[in-house]
């Protein structure tokens, strides 16, 4: 890496802000379709992924939409939507393919150091919501992106599938369950450190640790000032950059604002924090080999969704339970608690206050949460593990998200819980807002900021190298079986996956 005390150079065509999986994927991005571009990334800790990328503060679900229900509502009419379902399946397979490259061109070694087979698996309880679950087992197997799924109701295979949730069940307890075993367990720190190292040691690339950005300002020559400490020295340093992404987690907020676009008025943050419950029991971890999702309780935000999963972080394995939710006022895990009292401001005080008012129900849902000992977070996951016993599951802390505040005319403000790219009008700042689905599709949304940013250079063979890069590039896959099966067959080979 960079040495955190050489000096920035006074100009950049690129600055990136963070060393989180999106700064790391653009950079690799920009890098591989214009070598000569002079890119720079500050990230404000010691190392890459630190925050939300890290392995313990996300549940490192590759989020492909085949275990998360609130992908698939249900419509009015009872007919189930999977375009979402869709949407994100596609984005997934986007990102298993820009990994699939870098290990193509040896950027990056080693696949199952940061991507896993684990099977993704839906359960819900009682015949009510069984119904909806064979219905939305029935509406995705018509998509190709789906049609392995399988569903049952029967308690032997569930035994077979899920044999620690199913310890204890009464024969009478009616469950449903569906599986994929296309699914992943992604460790997108150990991913992003990968292709952190990548660009520090083998790309012209800049990278600098311990420096905090503090602003960002417009030049009148339509560049960037970009106010940069470092965290070690004290020493402040000026930087222009033709274009600057903010991909700093809950930070990018106040950076954003700091850059004084219109596009930026309104947005307002909301932060949450996330603790499981973690159990290295090797034999629990041995009768639970797949992520169970299940529904959200009425109230409950969509990134509430209760689910066990297995994880394997740096070879070892381990259960997760959760999440439950936290309230702090920092915006990151390592910020501090004025972060939300100072990113008020007159231009989001209405959408602040108008989620709020909208969202009473989340408030005390959030005040609920808090407010829970250990024996009460048990309680739900015995709902899971009827025979959970305390001294297997400690209390983790994960990372800080901070869900996007938007303007909204009828109600002043909005909650959004999806993940979002704003850019200027002139297409020189970009910056990533929102948490889930997130690091899952970051080589999605960071190709979006390419689409906005350097349209241009897009039409002038950029376009043509990203096909190279990402083989199903300007395609659907969801129109078509042919690439989609081709593309998983490649992926399958590259990522070393074993379904």
């Amino acid at each position: 890496m960079s040495s955190a005390h050489s000096t920035p150079d006074s100009h950049y065509d690129v600055v990136l802000i963070g060393g989180g999986i999106m700064s790391a994927t653009l950079g690799t991005l920009l890098h591989e379709l214009n070598p000569t571009l002079r890119i720079v990334i500050f990230e404000r800790l010691g190392r890459f992924a630190r925050e939300s990328s890290a392995a313990w503060n996300n549940a490192g679900t590759g989020h492909s939409a085949y275990c998360e229900l609130n992908y698939t509502p249900q419509r009015e009419d009872g007919t189930i939507d999977i375009s979402k379902a869709e949407k994100i399946a596609e984005q997934f397979e986007v990102s298993k393919q820009f990994w699939s490259f870098l290990l193509k061109k040896n950027f990056i070694k080693n696949p199952k150091n940061f991507i896993n087979t684990c099977p993704h698996m839906s359960l819900v309880f009682g015949e009510n919501d069984g119904k909806f679950l064979r219905k939305r087992h029935e509406r995705m197997t018509q998509s190709h992106l789906f049609k392995e799924m399988q569903f049952t109701t029967d308690h032997d295979q569930l035994r077979e599938w899920i044999p620690l949730i199913m310890q204890k069940r009464k024969p009478s307890e009616f469950l449903a369950a569906t599986k994929m075993d296309l699914g992943t367990d992604v460790n997108f720190g150990t991913l992003t450190r990968k292709m952190g190292r990548y660009l520090a040691d083998d790309s012209n690339v800049d990278v600098f640790l311990y420096h905090a950005v503090k602003d960002i300002d417009p030049r009148s020559d339509g560049k960037w000032l970009v106010k940069v400490k470092d965290r070690i020295t004290q020493e402040k340093h000026d930087v222009t950059a033709d274009f600057v992404f903010i991909g700093a987690g809950g930070y990018a907020l106040p950076l954003l604002e700091s850059s004084d676009i219109p596009e930026s008025d309104g947005y307002g943050g909301f932060p949450v924090s996330g603790e499981w419950l973690v159990s290295h029991n090797p034999e629990l971890i041995a009768k639970h080999q797949a992520k169970v999702y299940t529904q959200a309780t009425v109230d409950a935000p969509p990134m509430s969704v209760p689910h066990l999963d297995l994880r394997i972080i740096d070879g070892k394995e381990a259960l997760l339970f959760g999440p439950f939710a936290g309230f702090s006022t920092k915006f990151l895990k390592e910020g501090s608690y004025l972060d939300l009292p100072e990113s008020v401001n007159f231009k989001n005080i209405r959408s602040l206050f108008g989620a709020w008012w909208h969202n009473l129900p989340l408030t005390q849902y959030l005040i609920r949460q808090v407010a829970m000992n250990k024996e009460q977070r048990l309680q739900h996951l015995r709902e899971f593990v009827k025979d959970a016993k305390e001294e297997d599951w400690e209390l983790k802390v994960a990372g800080q998200r901070v869900q996007i505040i938007k303007k909204d005319k009828e109600e002043g403000g909005k909650l959004e819980f999806g993940t979002e790219v704003v850019v200027n009008s002139s297409g020189t700042i970009a910056s990533l807002l929102g948490a889930s689905p997130g690091a899952s599709t970051a080589a999605h949304a960071m190709i979006q900021v390419l689409e906005k940013c350097f349209p241009e250079k897009m039409e002038n063979g950029w376009k043509e190298k990203l096909k190279e890069i990402i083989p199903s590039y300007g395609q659907n896959l969801s129109e078509n079986s042919e690439l989609t099966e081709k593309v998983r067959a490649y992926t399958k080979e590259m990522l070393e996956l074993n379904y």
